[in-house]
């Protein structure tokens, strides 16, 4: 298990000017993020969510400057490989021996689900940018944790939905065979079936893969009008690629990506990728503030803009810290009560709110993406063709099945 140790200077020097000023002890915290670091999933998340952690301290310690509030943050970082029982002992061994107060992003749903629960055993905080799986807050959700960016009801009611009204009914699966594939190609099927369409088949694919052409080659011969990649990372860029090898596109199919970020598009390409229809929680170029974020982010990040997961970072991170210094208590308990019932409000997401079972509200946004000639620049991937509201995005409270719902 490789830790990477990121204390970030530039809060620790504000937050020492603010402490010299102030009689009271500072509030000490140290919060994790973990994630894949080098494997299919270190674009999304990876070091880039280390960067938008630190802009997150840096950030509120700006901002705590004007409020009085004395918090001083230590960030470490570390890869779980994808692997359930790697990321469960670094978040015991963080919470247990490294006194780590909270843990952030932790794609792949198999991994959070295992940090989820170690969390709650010890009593911490977990705030989840990377993980789709709708069982955070369904029937493994935890007074504990937050699903802040997406999950995969959202994915599916956004991209599904908008390929039926396209005129594609009927659909063939390629899935990565893990809980979130699986998650994914449940939430995208109910939505197909209660559409009026028809799903076809569908393939697991082992992940991480490589090789996707006996899978594309099931897909073509099941001749569904939409191909769903229920993937995400380099293994909906890999499949992608290979699709458009193939010529899937050219006999008349069509590719839905369920789950993929700007940066897989800037890798693909727009003459790849040009007319995907995706769904995301954050676009870099949605708005001013999103702008000015990105600008900052891609200084620090070899020019690369954020993803949806490593913005989550940022206003998950955000979110908590407003809750540390509000309380003046790291208390699991307390800081996540005034998290749940205080509005969140950030420059990346806006307003927003989280709900009892753990699910950050906001509006999600069906994108398109842009032909090469309708592009004006080397990141100008989207066009929005519509903003899915937060009380239609994620799953209803009362149909996720979480013991907590009852205690809203």
């Amino acid at each position: 298990m490789a830790l990477i140790r990121n204390c970030v200077l530039a809060a620790a020097i504000a937050c020492s000017a603010l402490a010299g000023t102030a009689s009271a002890e500072p509030i000490r915290l140290k919060v994790g993020v973990l994630n894949d670091m080098s494997g299919v999933y270190s674009d999304t998340g990876g070091p880039g969510s280390v960067v938008a952690a630190r802009l997150a301290i840096e950030d509120f310690a700006r901002d705590s400057a004007t409020t009085g509030a004395e918090v001083r943050v230590e960030l470490v970082a570390a890869d779980h490989q994808n692997k359930p029982d790697v990321g469960a002992a670094i978040a015991r061994q963080w919470y247990d021996r490294d006194g780590v107060d909270a843990i952030f992003d932790v794609p792949t749903s198999s991994v959070a689900l295992a940090v989820s629960q170690v969390t709650r055993e010890k009593t911490r905080i977990f705030i989840d940018s990377g993980a789709g799986t709708t069982d955070l807050t369904g029937k493994a959700c935890s007074p504990n944790t937050i699903q802040w960016t997406y999950d995969t009801y959202a994915l599916a009611h956004g991209t599904a939905g908008a390929m039926l009204k396209r005129g594609g009914g009927t659909w063939y699966f390629l899935t990565a065979d893990y809980a979130f594939g699986i998650s994914l190609q449940n939430e995208a099927t109910a939505v197909v079936q209660k559409g009026g369409g028809r799903v076809l088949g569908a393939a697991k694919v082992p992940f991480p893969a490589a090789d996707f052409s006996s899978f594309l080659l099931q897909a073509q011969a099941s001749q569904a009008k939409v191909v769903g990649l229920a993937n995400a990372g380099g293994d909906t860029i890999n499949a992608v690629k290979q699709a458009h090898e193939f010529g899937l596109m050219d006999s008349g199919q069509t590719l839905a990506a369920l789950l993929i970020y700007a940066v897989d598009v800037h890798a693909l390409g727009l003459q790849t990728a040009r007319g995907l229809v995706l769904t995301e929680s954050f676009y870099w170029d949605l708005n001013p503030d999103t702008r000015a974020f990105s600008e900052r982010f891609a200084r620090l990040h070899n020019g690369s803009m954020p993803t949806m997961n490593q913005a989550g970072v940022y206003a998950g991170l955000l979110h908590y810290l407003k809750a540390v210094a509000a309380t003046k208590s790291k208390d699991a308990q307390t800081t996540m009560a005034w998290m749940k019932a205080n509005p969140t409000d950030d420059p990346l997401f806006g307003k927003g709110s989280v709900r009892v079972d753990g699910r950050k509200l906001h509006p999600m946004y069906l994108f398109e993406v842009k032909a090469p000639a309708e592009s004006k620049g080397a990141w100008d991937l989207y066009k929005l063709l519509d903003t899915i509201p937060a009380e239609q995005a994620f799953r209803p409270l009362a149909d996720g099945g979480c013991p907590l719902a009852g205690k809203g």
